[in-house]
This record gives C-alpha cells, structure tokens and sequence, in this order.
C-alpha cells in the first residue's frame, strides 16, 4: 500500500506543475493581447529582400570589370 501512496503524492505534485504551468500561460496570453498586433510585427517583417533591376544590373557590371581585371592579369603573367 505505500506504493500507492507514493503514486498519488506525485500525482498531486503533477497536477501542481500543470496548474502552475497553466497560470503563466494564461499569463502570457494577457500579455500578448494587451500588446494586441505589436507582438507579432517581429515576425511578419522577416521577408525575403529583393534588389530592384537596376542594383541587380549594377552589381553584375562590377562583378565583370573585377573578373576582366582577374584575365588580364593572368594573361600577364602567361605571356
């Protein structure tokens, strides 16, 4: 019989922690209410970004003048 009770201080213990556990959940959630739509901008403005047609244009001519400069040098060295 003592296992028994054993089991039901436990059990006792458990239902203790859910309680608890349910409070601050709920306490949370007043929270997040009270901020209202402010607690979810943080994940609403992680967007992909996207460069516009011009920057995308001008990266690539300075990725090949940097990469004719790269040629030239190593025909240089070559000849």
């Amino acid at each position: 019989m003592n296992i028994l009770k054993t089991i039901k201080r436990e059990e006792r213990k458990l239902e203790k922690q859910v309680s608890k556990l349910q409070r601050q959940l709920e306490g949370l959630k007043t929270a997040a209410k009270a901020l209202g739509n402010s607690a979810q901008d943080g994940y609403i403005q992680a967007r992909k970004r996207v460069l516009s047609a011009a920057a995308r244009a001008k990266i690539s001519t300075a990725a090949k003048r940097r990469w004719a400069k790269v040629r030239a040098g190593a025909k240089k060295a070559v000849s």
